[in-house]
């Protein structure tokens, strides 16, 4: 039985089902014990490779993402703030709206949630292997701008373009230049309707549109933007304030 055993562990290897190699000798062990049958041992060990194909292609498209592990829907605190819909965001965190092309606002004060359900609903879209970006909307400036002045420009707007979920953290957070708004312009205009954009902003959407240098392509750009969107309103206190230290007077 070894030497099968030690002839099975190197063909997996030789083919690398790491998952299944992972798991043989627990998986063998587990089949005598409850005497299954060669096709119930087979599909544990098919499940266990499964498995960790989807781990590692989850950890592949959050690093790609840039948001890190903690922020999910699970870690977010629903209790602290009752104006926040648990339920419809738990609707959200399905995904159907990146299948069918939608959009997400999230508006309130800084400090709310915004940014943790944005990057959670970014997590959901990760464990569901749709691609995702996250940029804070200065960094999104900043990468823009760099991308110009080393002529990669092209290669960003199309790499923008195609993520399955496009996330704008602190949208309006700054002023624009007519350049970077053409650019956004161009970006949001292939995605509309076909591809999903979460944003978040501490600014009233009504606002939004004094950050564009040209009334006409900011009007163009935040129709697109709000049309099939979800726009959730935020109120509230930050949540950051029950960790600020309160001090008595002497």
């Amino acid at each position: 039985m070894m030497n099968y055993m030690s002839q099975l562990t190197q063909q997996l290897r030789q083919l690398k089902l790491s998952g299944m190699l992972e798991h043989i000798e627990l998986r063998f062990m587990e089949a005598q014990q409850n005497n299954l049958s060669y096709a119930e041992f087979l599909a544990l060990l098919l499940e266990d490779e499964l498995e960790k194909r989807h781990m590692r292609k989850l950890q592949r498209l959050l690093k790609a993402a840039n948001i890190g592990n903690d922020k999910t829907i699970e870690s977010f605190d629903f209790s602290f703030n009752p104006s926040i819909n648990a339920a419809y965001i738990k609707q959200l965190a399905s995904c159907r709206f990146i299948e069918k092309g939608e959009g997400i606002f999230f508006i309130g004060p800084t400090g709310t949630g915004k940014t943790h359900l944005a990057k959670a609903l970014c997590h959901q879209a990760c464990r569901k292997h749709f691609s995702v970006s996250f940029f804070p909307f200065y960094q999104l400036c900043n990468e823009l701008n760099k991308a110009i002045a080393t002529n990669k420009i092209n290669a960003l707007i199309k790499k923008l373009i195609k993520v399955d979920l496009l996330a704008i953290d602190e949208f309006a957070f700054k002023k624009i230049n007519q350049q970077e708004a053409e650019i956004l312009y161009t970006i949001v205009d292939a995605r509309y309707a076909v591809k999903s954009v979460i944003i978040t902003s501490n600014r009233a959407i009504t606002d939004w549109a004094a950050i564009f240098p040209d009334p006409l392509i900011a009007n163009a750009i935040l129709d697109r933007l709000a049309h099939h969107s979800h726009q959730i309103v935020i109120k509230g206190e930050s949540y950051r304030k029950k960790f600020i230290p309160k001090f008595e007077n002497p």
